[in-house]
């Protein structure tokens, strides 16, 4: 009765698969036995007690379970390079700009497209207030993968133009220091 239901979930699942019905405890309980420190950490939790499941699939069926939480996913599908899918998810809800900042970074040159998504969303996050401990440095970096992708896809007059009308969408405070910590760079 005091348990949480993780580890009611978790003992529920353990006799269905031992009693090989792998699939039911999957449906069943396996999303909500398994806990991690983070979305990645439970998506990889997931996929590794059910090796014959689709990853995927898996991610599909753990992002259904947490509504209104899609962003917190970004990071398992770029994991499975599922980068359409990821943007999807980082501009469905928040998603922490500085993950999105590194996204952009770390994909400049082998994934283009995926890099300039991930800048422009973690712009618009931080503009509507996202982030934890969010500096002007982390303002600027965002904007600087954005515009060094926009060089390589010679499209940065289109870029300038999405991060201005990003910084002038509305008057909030959040909105302000992003517009002020881009002044000299716009």
């Amino acid at each position: 009765m005091n348990q949480p239901d993780s580890v009611i979930d978790q003992t529920c699942e353990e006799i269905l698969i031992s009693s090989g019905l792998h699939e039911e405890a999957y449906q069943r309980y396996g999303l909500g036995a398994t806990v991690g420190n983070s979305y990645i950490a439970r998506f990889r939790a997931v996929a590794k007690r059910y090796p014959e499941k689709d990853k995927s699939q898996i991610l599909t069926d753990l992002i259904a379970t947490t509504p209104g939480e899609e962003g917190r996913w970004f990071a398992a599908a770029k994991d499975l390079q599922r980068y359409d899918l990821a943007l999807d998810l980082a501009n469905r809800s928040p998603c922490d700009p500085k993950t999105l900042t590194r996204a952009a970074r770390d994909y400049l040159d082998t994934e283009p497209a995926f890099a300039l998504g991930s800048a422009l969303a973690a712009l618009r996050w931080l503009s509507e207030g996202w982030g934890y401990e969010v500096s002007s440095a982390d303002v600027v970096e965002a904007y600087e993968r954005a515009m060094d992708v926009a060089s390589r896809m010679n499209r940065v007059g289109k870029v300038a133009a999405q991060i201005l009308q990003i910084v002038q969408r509305n008057e909030s405070a959040s909105t302000l220091f992003v517009r002020q910590s881009l002044q000299a760079r716009m």
